[in-house]
């Protein structure tokens, strides 16, 4: 393995967002919740582990989620109460290493080679942050603990929840070998599926393609599977890592079919986008516009500026020509959200420009 041996760890809140519910409302311990919306058209952001062993799962839509714990008890989300605690979890990290890369609100890499404690190990490095984080907040967390961030991530799934879990270095392949490929970081379902019809399933199969075969059949990805089924990742924690995108979605109570009004939903979806804009000052050329119709199919519109969005105006007119596009409508609209990326950090250059 090139380079020293690092000692990274991946913490990983438990069902952070229904915790912290359960947490501030004694009532709701040990009863199945969801954060989120309840209404027909709702989405379940989190679950807690009492709802999860119903089935119920984040993303879920909230009547599927009814269906298969109808004694499930929904609460609205509280971001900023979210986002208070995950800044005090962080405040604990930074007492461990500078080199923390934060991935949410409730999980983070850390990079423990050097820690400020002077502890012996990353395991009682992890074991010291999460006690801190429990004492602290009244939370649990999840660790995982390893030579590299993919086998760091996938250790902290594996003793979950208030667990630690580490992968030495001469266990790292036999571990990955024995995983599912679904598993893995960074393969998602589609790419999941496409490797079960080439006959790869674990990651005992994934090693036997060599790296020109899984560059033919993966393109530039391949490189990475091919490296991880070998239980290798260089990739360093990288403390100031770059947001790629700023988007906002919302979903309808019911299907839209009026060009007026879905119009102005995606402006207002913009506005979100244009406030996060604003405050970090971060300017991006690529508008997204993404919806989904009745059926969930979801369709996106994108365009490329030659010049960084300026003014909110700007990202206005843009989101409007592209959800324009997909007039006149197959069916109605469900959702619709608005995205910024390819961002010029500073401030944009003078003049405007015309969008067409």
């Amino acid at each position: 393995m090139a380079g020293p041996l690092r000692k990274i760890i991946h913490v990983d809140m438990d069902a952070f967002f229904a915790s912290v519910e359960q947490r501030d409302a004694p009532e709701l311990r040990g009863k199945p919740v969801a954060v989120g919306g309840s209404s027909g058209r709702g989405v379940v952001a989190a679950a807690s582990y009492e709802a999860r062993r119903f089935g119920v799962r984040s993303a879920m839509p909230s009547v599927t989620a009814l269906r298969r714990c109808p004694d499930l008890i929904f609460v609205r989300p509280r971001f900023e109460v979210y986002k208070a605690v995950s800044s005090q979890i962080r405040a604990i990290f930074h007492d461990y290493t500078d080199l923390v890369e934060p991935l949410s609100l409730d999980e983070a890499y850390l990079d423990v080679t050097a820690n400020r404690r002077g502890l012996p190990s990353a395991t009682a490095t992890a074991q010291e942050i999460r006690a801190r984080i429990l004492s602290d907040t009244g939370l649990t967390a999840s660790a995982g603990i390893s030579y590299n961030k993919f086998l760091a991530k996938l250790a902290s799934d594996m003793n979950k929840p208030n667990g630690q879990y580490v992968i030495p270095v001469k266990a790292g392949p036999r571990v990955v070998a024995g995983l599912e490929v679904k598993r893995f970081h960074g393969i998602g379902p589609r790419t999941a599926e496409r490797m079960a019809s080439l006959g790869i399933h674990t990651g005992a199969d994934l090693l036997r393609w060599d790296l020109p075969e899984l560059t033919r059949s993966f393109g530039k990805a391949g490189r990475w599977y091919h490296d991880i089924a070998r239980g290798l990742d260089e990739r360093p924690v990288r403390p100031n890592r770059v947001r790629k995108s700023s988007g906002s979605e919302t979903t309808f109570h019911h299907d839209l079919t009026d060009p007026a009004a879905i119009e102005e939903r995606v402006l207002a979806m913009a506005d979100d986008v244009w406030g996060w804009v604003e405050k970090t000052r971060q300017y991006g050329r690529t508008v997204t516009v993404k919806a989904k119709y009745g059926d969930f199919r979801i369709v996106t519109r994108s365009r490329t500026l030659g010049f960084p969005v300026r003014d909110r105006a700007t990202l206005h007119a843009t989101a409007r020509q592209l959800i324009a596009t997909l007039y006149p409508l197959r069916m109605g609209l469900r959702l619709v959200g608005v995205t910024l990326a390819g961002f010029d950090a500073g401030a944009p250059p003078d003049g405007q420009l015309d969008l067409l």
